[in-house]
């Protein structure tokens, strides 16, 4: 049976115009990058194919012609999902994906530009799958927030995220994904829903036990996409402690306009 065919519910999510997913694609040199993707979806004449539309990736599609190697996360409105694994195949200009992108909701009436082409990925796995209750998601954020009392320590290599980042991944009600390199070599995305500053430098969250979570003392990503569609990714280095794990900021970067994919930090 195909991947995407043999978890119920995947399909259905990964076709959803606005269902939130994310894309975590790699650099030469092995850095994370995620962000959201909202335009990606199954083909329906190639099994195991998902799609995407090339609209603000800026930094995603420089990695995918160095690396093929992607991860995807997919959740539900129900904070039901499915973190997957796939292989970049090619860029199409023209043809029934551009075309099925274009007709979208998104960009039908999109006021900045349409998109360039469309990216192919072949799914060579599905990961994990997880569904979060709200009770969860406050539980854990409740969590990371007393453990970030403490004033956290400066070890001088650490940026100030700007004062609207910190607002934003202050909201318990967003969507926030954690990304890595996995011991494989792919990016790994889960949710961390819990994600939210520790003063000006740090990110910290509590991670959900029963889903795979980033070595200490590795490059990690994380970003964020609020129900107003306003996107922050945070890059740095991730540090974990018993059930806690924190993020030194190293760097920020704007996902949307008016600087899509431009540092701000």
């Amino acid at each position: 049976m195909p991947i995407l065919e043999q978890h119920p519910g995947l399909l259905d999510a990964l076709r959803g115009e606005t269902t939130p997913k994310f894309l975590t694609t790699r650099s030469a040199v092995g850095a994370p990058n995620v962000v959201p993707c909202i335009s990606l979806q199954p083909a329906d004449d190639q099994l195991d194919i998902v799609f995407f539309g090339n609209f603000l990736l800026r930094k995603s599609i420089v990695n995918l012609k160095e690396d093929s190697r992607v991860g995807i996360l997919v959740i539900t409105p129900e904070l039901n999902g499915w973190i997957l694994k796939g292989d970049f195949v090619e860029f199409q200009r023209t043809g029934a994906y551009v075309e099925k992108v274009m007709s979208g909701s998104l960009l039908r009436y999109n006021a900045y530009t349409g998109i360039r082409d469309a990216g192919v990925i072949r799914v060579c796995s599905v990961e994990n799958t997880f569904a979060i209750s709200k009770m969860q998601v406050m539980t854990d954020y409740l969590r990371a927030r007393c453990a970030g009392i403490l004033k956290p320590g400066h070890s001088g290599d650490g940026v100030a995220m700007p004062h609207q980042v910190q607002n934003e991944f202050a909201k318990m009600i967003a969507i926030k994904v954690l990304a890595w390199i996995g011991d494989d070599g792919y990016p790994m995305v889960v949710p961390t829903l819990s994600m939210q500053p520790m003063g000006a430098e740090n990110l910290i969250c509590h991670p959900l036990p029963t889903l795979p979570h980033p070595p200490t003392d590795v490059q990690v990503a994380t970003n964020i996409l609020t129900f107003e569609a306003i996107s922050y990714q945070a890059k740095g280095k991730w540090n974990l402690r018993g059930n806690i794990g924190k993020i030194r900021v190293q760097e920020v970067y704007a996902g949307g306009p008016p600087l899509p994919g431009g540092r701000v930090a």
